[in-house]
């Protein structure tokens, strides 16, 4: 194989590997967030706040692994 689509294959792999993690949390944390809206509505503030607050730095996980594939992408 060529190094360039050997490259090629780690930008894509990084990118669904490491976009795949913190899709399938995101999905968790907002299954569970309703499940205990259901189950205790009058938490609604408390349990939306923490959601918000877990999904944003879910979200920066995912951020960091995109970041990482186009510097790779990038490189050589």
């Amino acid at each position: 194989m060529e190094p360039e689509t050997i490259k090629w294959l780690a930008v894509g792999m990084i990118g669904s590997i490491g976009l795949l993690g913190p899709a399938l949390a995101l999905g968790l944390i907002g299954h569970t967030a309703v499940q205990a809206l259901g189950r205790n509505p009058e938490a609604r503030g408390a349990i939306m706040t923490n959601m918000i607050l877990v999904a944003a730095l879910t979200e920066a996980i995912g951020i960091y692994a995109l970041i990482v594939a186009i510097i790779l992408a990038m490189v050589a």
